[in-house]
């Protein structure tokens, strides 16, 4: 075969057979195929798409493409979650725990933030001692003995899709259903899931920011995902605002460990956070319906056991023995905090969510260039949600920064991406849609 009659097939619109996909995908893996050729190909895939057959044909080869792990000998479901990424969003720090705590196992294989968007193993990265990205042996030893263990990418897990993704982003084939599909499932694949919840975010703090483009993708990873056989539901949450009251690493991570006590809980987190656990409870069969799978989970929160598995986790995996009785004790802190207020007293109406990551990344706390390193102390805490009344005694967030040059910025960014009204809008549930 040759590649580049691969591609002149695709550009002509048409099927490529699993043959050939296993060919270049290979290709791709062992360097024998250019990174031209594969910019070429993820063009031609993102110009015409590919039909369902080609996309499973493609998830299974990038899986395949290095180590696919086996959970023989565990003793429950092996299931886990995806974000397609938000503002606030630290729903995988408690879930894996709480899953834990309920019967599951849960290997979740995390990434770094991407654009606006915060990454799962950021907030990891500003626990001291923390080992984010432990060989495969330690790896299955903790999910085994935890029930739970949040890592980074092995670089022998899907490694096609490192290569193909590396590409995808500076040749501007990023946004397409098809290749977005193959790159998140090959990895969740390779994790040898046996049930997965796909949470898409949709709203303008997205990457999907309109409803029918994540409800497509949604019903894309569905329907991959469950004919390459793991069991995947998707649901659509809302991300036209931060999510959690907290926003930036050190400071996501401590919200968790709130959470998790019972404390200081955002309603809007629990919605979503609750749903995904209970989609996950049940299609695993840990559950017989959500009501029971509900009971289940809030049972793991006042009892305290998903508060003990997250700090064995830590433990586990290199950090502090005692992190969750004083987490303030080894996060890193800001040196200034100051509370920001609206200039005129009202409702919060709305919010450019995009742009409110933006502002952590102002601060330090995302990256602009891959090799960054992050300020994992910046950020904000107390961040208003939608329809609160915003006065002279209740700001919008408090500001964490490092200078004052930087709470200026923010102050000002601030004030220009939260809208006051006079009158309080209807409040919307956080859960748009589920997709089975």
């Amino acid at each position: 075969m040759l590649p580049q009659e691969i591609i002149r097939k695709k550009r002509d619109k048409k099927i490529l057979n699993k043959e050939e996909i296993d060919f270049f995908i290979k290709g791709i893996t062992d360097e024998t195929i250019a990174d031209s050729q594969t910019a070429a190909l993820t063009m031609a895939v993102f110009l015409n798409g590919l039909n369902r057959e080609e996309i499973v044909n493609m998830t299974l080869a990038m899986r395949d493409s290095g180590d696919v792990l086996n959970w023989t000998g565990f003793d429950g479901p092996i299931i886990d979650k995806h974000s397609s990424g938000g503002v606030g969003d630290k729903i995988s720090l408690m879930l894996a725990p709480m899953l834990a705590a309920c019967g599951g196992y849960v290997p979740m294989i995390s990434g770094r933030g991407l654009g606006h968007t915060g990454g799962t193993l950021d907030k990891f990265d500003s626990i001291p001692g923390y080992n984010a990205l432990p060989d495969n042996k330690l790896f299955k030893k903790v999910v085994k003995e935890t029930g739970c263990a949040i890592i980074g990418q092995t670089g022998n897990l899907a490694p096609a899709d490192k290569k193909i993704y590396a590409i995808r982003d500076v040749c501007g084939t990023v946004e397409s259903i098809p290749l977005i599909t193959a790159s998140i499932l090959s990895k969740k694949l390779a994790a040898g899931l046996d049930c997965l919840v796909m949470d898409l975010k949709c709203g303008n703090g997205a990457f999907m920011s309109s409803f029918e483009d994540a409800k497509a993708l949604a019903e894309s990873i569905v329907r991959v995902a469950n004919n390459a056989g793991t069991k995947t539901n998707a649901v659509l949450t809302d991300m036209n605002q931060v999510l959690g009251y907290n926003v930036g690493n050190a400071l996501e991570v401590l919200e968790a460990v709130e959470y998790l006590k019972g404390e200081n809980v955002d309603p809007r987190l629990h919605e979503v956070n609750m749903e995904l656990c209970a989609e996950l409870l049940v299609s695993s069969t840990l559950a017989k319906d959500l009501k029971e799978a509900r009971q289940k989970l809030q049972t793991s929160i006042d009892s305290g056991k998903a508060l003990e598995i997250f700090a064995k986790m830590v433990t586990e995996l290199g950090g502090p023995s005692d992190f969750t009785i004083r987490p303030k004790h080894y996060l890193p802190k800001a040196k200034i905090v100051k509370a920001v207020f609206a200039k005129e007293e009202g409702y919060v109406y709305s919010m450019d969510t995009r742009g409110i990551g933006l502002s952590v990344i102002g601060l330090k706390g995302g990256r602009i260039h891959p090799d960054q390193k992050l300020d994992y102390a910046t950020g904000f805490t107390g961040f208003c949600q939608i329809g609160d009344k915003a006065d002279k005694t209740r700001p919008l967030a408090f500001v964490h920064a490092q200078t004052e040059e930087q709470i200026k910025a923010v102050e000002n960014d601030l004030r220009s991406l939260i809208k006051i009204s006079d009158k309080r809008p209807k409040l919307n549930s956080p859960i748009i849609k589920k997709v089975k």
